[in-house]
């Protein structure tokens, strides 16, 4: 019997609120909540800009597909990192458990919110 889709899955451009969402729906819900930029974060054990400035952006995405690969979970929010869509065989996987659900944020707004966009690989 196939498992019911029981994550909930947020996607969208960095600083979209992915995190603060999922952090309040997880709570809402009584669900955990998984940053995967965090996990990648903790495996790695260096900032996602240190990947990305050390082993280039395509290093950063590979090592997150990886990531979200690996995730087997029920009853969870993850918020992915801005770079999942870009990965076929994670949305795939991603969609297979879960629900996915997509932050549209308008330029303006996200120029108001994320105070690096020029550096932080938007």
């Amino acid at each position: 019997m196939k498992e019911p889709k029981s994550n909930i899955v947020l996607i969208g451009m960095p600083g979209s609120g992915k995190s603060t969402i999922g952090v309040i729906l997880a709570r809402l819900l009584s669900y955990d909540f998984i940053d995967t930029d965090l996990l990648i974060q903790s495996s790695q054990k260096r900032l996602l800009q240190d990947i990305v400035d050390r082993d280039g952006y395509l290093a950063l995405r590979n090592i997150e597909e990886e990531t979200l690969l690996q995730l087997d979970t029920h009853n969870h929010v993850i918020a992915t990192g801005g770079s999942a869509v870009y990965s076929a065989s994670s949305m795939n996987h991603l969609a297979a458990s879960g629900t996915i659900v997509f932050l549209k944020i308008d330029l303006g707004s996200l120029e108001q919110r994320v105070s690096n966009a020029g550096t932080r690989g938007l």
